[in-house]
């Protein structure tokens, strides 16, 4: 073929049941790679992170020579079933084949090097939106306690809108592990202190509690909390986040 793009005819190719493995965590951490979509998402990543893809899919050539790629990116032209069982979100956009980067295990005995986010969002669309929402308001590292759903999962990245390619991600393994953190630590939880009278230092630990569960109960942090009228028990935990993170933004300077 012109291009030199490989075909992929069945859905029992190699190389489609690897790609096809990465629609879930557990694929990705297994392949150590991710699949992003999206009309705009695609051609965005490639302009700015280039080379953090290795393939490119899609149904046909002309599809791919509409992308920018590097000539260090493999070209694929899948058949129609093939296609369609990659394209999770529907687009029928060419997709991008990309390598998870290294996390390293947070060390917890080292003061924060700017603001960490720390968390453990389970919902993957959710974390997506929050590392949309860290990315906005200048957050560069994130912390993902044990049972965090996977930052290159395909509904985070979609939920993330690329955020993901600006941000250093770290394991920080069980929340107990917290208890031997240094410098400052702050949390949000309802009954804590206004985050509009905190004094937001340069370096932090930002901690996000677990979806339904909260923040543990002896996690040593100082406490924040939004204000809100009493219509509701509290924020969604993204909403929440999103909140405090611009906050932060705006009374740090940026």
């Amino acid at each position: 073929m012109g291009g030199g793009a490989r075909e992929i005819d069945s859905l029992q190719n190699a190389r489609a049941k690897k790609w096809l493995a990465l629609a879930d965590s557990r694929g990705i951490r297994k392949q150590g790679q991710f699949i992003l979509s999206g009309r705009k998402t695609v051609p965005e990543a490639l302009s700015r992170h280039g080379e953090r893809f290795a393939a490119a899919l899609a149904r046909t050539e002309s599809d791919l020579n509409r992308l920018a790629l590097p000539s260090s990116v493999e070209r694929y032209v899948l058949a129609k079933p093939v296609f369609e069982a990659l394209d999770t979100n529907g687009t029928g956009f060419p997709l991008l084949v990309g390598d998870v980067p290294a996390m390293e295990m947070a060390d917890f005995s080292k003061p924060a090097k700017g603001c960490e986010l720390v968390l453990a969002l389970g919902d993957p669309a959710n974390l997506g939106a929050v590392l949309r929402s860290a990315a906005a308001f200048g957050v560069t590292r994130i912390v993902l306690m044990e049972g965090a759903a996977h930052p290159f999962h395909p509904k985070a990245l979609r939920g993330g809108a690329n955020a993901q390619f600006t941000l250093t991600f770290l394991k920080g393994g069980a929340w107990e592990t917290l208890g031997q953190a240094t410098g400052a630590m702050a949390a949000l939880d309802g009954g804590g202190d206004d985050i509009e009278t905190y004094d937001w230092p340069k370096n932090l630990r930002l901690v996000l509690g677990e979806e339904g569960r909260g923040l543990p109960p002896a996690l040593k942090a100082t406490r924040l909390a939004i204000r809100m009228t009493e219509a509701v028990e509290s924020l969604n935990a993204t909403v929440a986040a999103s909140l405090a993170l611009a906050t932060r933004f705006r009374k740090s300077g940026g």
